[in-house]
Parts: C-alpha cells; sequence; structure tokens
C-alpha cells in the first residue's frame, strides 16, 4: 500500500473515532434528560442502537400496580407499555388491586418479581398502599393520580391529567427520599380512661365498647394528611356518587352537615411530654399542607423535612366560630397565621413534633389521606423521615 493509502486509512479510522467518541457523548447527555437516540440516528452497529440499549437496560424492572376500577385503566396499561418500549425497557409487570388487598401486596410482589420502580395507579387510597408496600426498602415509586382528590400528587406539584408527562416522569425523572407518616390505632378503652380523666376531670363518661368490637393495634401508613374527629367524619359521611359527580366540591355538602357537631375532650402528648387536655373539633397530621383548591390547612409543612406538623383546630358558636376558622385558614395561604385566644369563637393551632399521643374518653372518627378507617380511643401518629423514594420530575420539567 502506497502512503497515500496509508494516509486514506488512517484518516479514516481517525473520522470513525470522532464520530463514535460524539455518538457516545450525545446519547449520555439526551439520557440525562430522560432522552434517548433512536436507532436511526445513531447508526448501524453504534452505541445507541436498541440492540445495545436493550442490554443497558435489561437490569431495570418496572412495574405498575393498578386499581382496576378507575375508567381508563385498560387504556394506561397499553401507554405504559408503549412508554416502556419506547425507552428500552422491558415489558413491565401489572398487578391490579383488589378490594382485599388494595396495593400492598401488590408492591411487595413486584418487588419480588425484581421490580426497582413501583407506579400506582389509582386515588389516595391506591397510592397510600403501595406505598406501605415499599417504604423501606429503597425502592422508587411513581405516581399515576386518578382519584377525586389526589393530594400527594397535588402538594408535589405532578401534571395531573397529562398521562404522556406523568408516564415520563415516572420512568425518567429524579428520585427524592421523602417522609412517611404513620397512626397507630387503639381501639381498645382499657387504660385510656384513667389518662384522660387526670387531664380533664370533667370530662364524660366514656361509652362502653362490646368485647367483641376490640381490635388489637395496627399501623396505617399516611403520606398527606391524617386526621381525628370533625374532617374524618365529613370524608366518612360523602356521598360517592356526588364525589365522582363533582370532585372534591363534594366534601364541602358534607361538611355543612356536620358543623354543629360535639367538640371533643382529648388528652394530648407531644414527644413524650406531659398530658394536657384540650376540648377540639379536629386534630390534624399532616405530613404536607395543601388541600384542593387552593387550601393551605398547615403553612410550612415540606414533604421531606423530618417534622410532624400538627394542626389543632377548635370552633365554638357554630357556624360563626367555622367562619373564623375559614378566615384564618384563608389567611395561612399568605404567610399570615392569627393569634387567637384559647376561649376565642375559632382557631387552629400549629405544633411541631416528631411523635404525637392522643387519648379521648369517647371514640372518635379517624381518616388517614382521605380514606376513613373506623373510630378509635387512642391514636399514636409519627414521622418517619426520608423512608420513601419518589420519583419526581427532572429539574428542567418542573
Amino acid at each position: 500500500m502506497t502512503w497515500v493509502g496509508w494516509l486514506v486509512t488512517g484518516l479514516a479510522i481517525a473520522l470513525a473515532t470522532v464520530a463514535l467518541v460524539l455518538v457516545v457523548r450525545t446519547r449520555r447527555a439526551l439520557r440525562g434528560h430522560g432522552l434517548e437516540l433512536s436507532p436511526s440516528a445513531a447508526g448501524p452497529g453504534a452505541e445507541g442502537t436498541a440492540a445495545t440499549a436493550d442490554a443497558d437496560a435489561a437490569h431495570v424492572r418496572v412495574a405498575f400496580v393498578a386499581n382496576p376500577t378507575k375508567p381508563g385503566v385498560p387504556e394506561l396499561r397499553d401507554a405504559a407499555v408503549q412508554a416502556c418500549a419506547a425507552r428500552y425497557l422491558p415489558e413491565p409487570l401489572w398487578f391490579d388491586t383488589t378490594a382485599e388487598d388494595p396495593g400492598v401486596g401488590q408492591a411487595r410482589q413486584a418487588l419480588e418479581q425484581g421490580a426497582r420502580l413501583v407506579v400506582a395507579i389509582g386515588g389516595d387510597g391506591t397510592v397510600r398502599a403501595v406505598a406501605e408496600g415499599l417504604a423501606g426498602t429503597g425502592a422508587a415509586m411513581g405516581i399515576l393520580p386518578q382519584g377525586t382528590g389526589n393530594l400527594l400528587a397535588r402538594n408535589l406539584d405532578l401534571p395531573i391529567g397529562d398521562i404522556d408527562a406523568l408516564l415520563r416522569i415516572a420512568l425518567t425523572g429524579t428520585d427524592r427520599t421523602i417522609d412517611v407518616g404513620w397512626l397507630t390505632i387503639v381501639r381498645d378503652e382499657s387504660q385510656v380512661d384513667d389518662v384522660v380523666a387526670e387531664a380533664d376531670p370533667e370530662a364524660v363518661e366514656p361509652a362502653e365498647t362490646p368485647p367483641d368490637a376490640v381490635e388489637p393495634a395496627r399501623d396505617h401508613i399516611f403520606l398527606v394528611m391524617a386526621g381525628l374527629g370533625f374532617d374524618a367524619a365529613v370524608m366518612g359521611d360523602t356521598d360517592e356518587d356526588l364525589k365522582a359527580r363533582v370532585g372534591w366540591v363534594a366534601y364541602v355538602f358534607s361538611g355543612l352537615r356536620h358543623l354543629g357537631g360535639r367538640r371533643m375532650r382529648l388528652a394530648l402528648s407531644f414527644d413524650d411530654g406531659p398530658w394536657r387536655a384540650v376540648r377540639l373539633r379536629s386534630i390534624i397530621f399532616g405530613n404536607v399542607g395543601r388541600l384542593p383548591g387552593g387550601i393551605t390547612l398547615i403553612p410550612g409543612a415540606e414533604v421531606d423535612d423530618g417534622v410532624l406538623h400538627v394542626g389543632s383546630i377548635d370552633a365554638r358558636a357554630g357556624v360563626l366560630g367555622w367562619a373564623r376558622v375559614a378566615g384564618d385558614v384563608t389567611l395561612q395561604r399568605f404567610g399570615i397565621r392569627p393569634k387567637r385566644e384559647q376561649d376565642g369563637l375559632g382557631r387552629i393551632e400549629h405544633t411541631d413534633a416528631r411523635e404525637v399521643r392522643v387519648r379521648s374518653r369517647d371514640p372518635q372518627p379517624v381518616q388517614v389521606d382521605g380514606d376513613t378507617i373506623g373510630e378509635a380511643l387512642e391514636l399514636h401518629a409519627r414521622i418517619q423521615p426520608g423512608a420513601l423514594v419518589l420519583r419526581l420530575p427532572l429539574e428542567a420539567d418542573a
């Protein structure tokens, strides 16, 4: 071969090397933004082809846990499969929830089958159940909100209703650890009466609990808010058909029916401190603070601040007292926290803690993330910092 031939060959090799380096760098940059080179853009045999990408992504297993009662779930399944295929991911696992198991068992089964990302499709109940199955495992959870309230998704500013954007976030977003709350429910009245009576000697006699109604204490996870009293009564009394037609506004009609309810006589203990007697309409344990309709119930609450935010709500004089509470909540949205006297018409007080114990002389309704879970005489609420890995938008998407 002449020196010209060697020169041409050398130049060809150099150009091919430069082209390959550019392709590799471009592909890595695109993958950092949740994108991927198509086979045609990368060129035959170059890094970035479907064959090479499949080999890179073969260890990534995605599972979807879906509530089949939500409209459009079959179409969502097709979209989920296509979204995974477009990103060279293996065909995802798919699990339907049941009335007996709303998602906890399915999430754990997905982990057993090798999934490291589990996407919850459904309302707040499905999201909460999947989170319970994943908390503390290190596996990531994505969210495709399909419920009425979608409380966690709203607090995280996810693009509700945009399925393509939600799938992109779930499959290619960034992982962020968030806190979870736990609520231990005690329905047995043993050892409850003495504490409440000591804190509030004027408390009424407790209602008797039938022996066969006593249940062992158990934990319930919450990602948004849990509560005792008025809020739980409202959620438990909301008409499901009306909620399906008008959304979260249905809670307003239920709330109007409970404005005249009795104030609760409770004893509270924050972070193992002394017990103190209070009379409240509702007590809220918050991981985040926003509700639908632009309502900021617990200002300053962040999903990863490691704090349990407690809101104590009281109202007297019927509608007038609740109007005062509503006004204070409205002001909170703008960063204003009015100071109210203990004997005022209505007030909402805020306390930050790691754990809170609540005891009542009478069984009171309880809710977690909008789902009512019966009545309780004692609650133990606590925060578990950084217990759940959540898939959220990249900074550019946010």
